[in-house]
């Protein structure tokens, strides 16, 4: 989930940038220093919008900077567990998909996407279901619902979240389609 929040943050400007201590210098430092790191409290910072306040500065013994406390406004992207998103599938594994949902990647296990027994065909980058024709490959769109969530603070890369589609509305948009399409018509008829 994409949210605004206010956050503090201390942020070193450097000797040669002592004349230029305005929001705009601040807010690039702080865009440098923490956008695309993730945290437990407000997951991953997307971006640094607009800062509001400049404390005072402090020096550190034997530091060259200059540390100031800001108060800002932050885009921050935040997955909460069992929260329904959509997104692309960036890469297909054997194992499984991986899935773009906003500025992180989640993992779809081969066993969270079907019932059915998917084949991994590398050549292809898809997985293919052997009973009903289905695929699913890099680009396409899928509604999935975060079922595991692991941050790494230290190495944001190394974070981990868990991801399945077998529940009823979830899964790869054009099978989402065409079950709703069967459904209505053995209603009809």
């Amino acid at each position: 989930m994409y949210k605004k929040v206010r956050l503090k943050d201390t942020v070193e400007v450097p000797p040669r940038d002592l004349a230029d201590v305005t929001p705009q210098r601040v807010k690039r430092l702080l865009q440098d220093k923490l956008e695309g790191r993730m945290d437990e409290d407000v997951g991953s910072v997307v971006s640094v919008v607009k800062v509001h306040d400049i404390g005072e500065g402090s020096v550190l013994p034997n530091r060259p900077g200059v540390y100031y406390q800001a108060e800002f406004d932050a885009i921050t992207f935040d997955p909460k567990m069992q929260e329904v998103v959509d997104g692309t599938v960036v890469e297909v594994v054997e194992f499984g998909a991986f899935v773009g949902i906003g500025p992180v990647d989640g993992l779809l296990h081969v066993s969270q996407i079907s019932d059915e027994y998917l084949a991994y065909d590398g050549e292809n980058q898809q997985l293919a279901s052997t009973d009903s024709n289905r695929t699913l490959g890099v680009d396409d769109a899928v509604r999935v619902r975060i079922v595991t969530k692991s941050i790494d603070e230290r190495n944001p890369r190394d974070s981990k979240i868990g991801l399945t589609a077998k529940q009823p509305g979830l899964g790869k948009h054009g099978w989402l389609e065409a079950d709703r399409d069967e459904r209505q018509a053995t209603t009809e008829g």
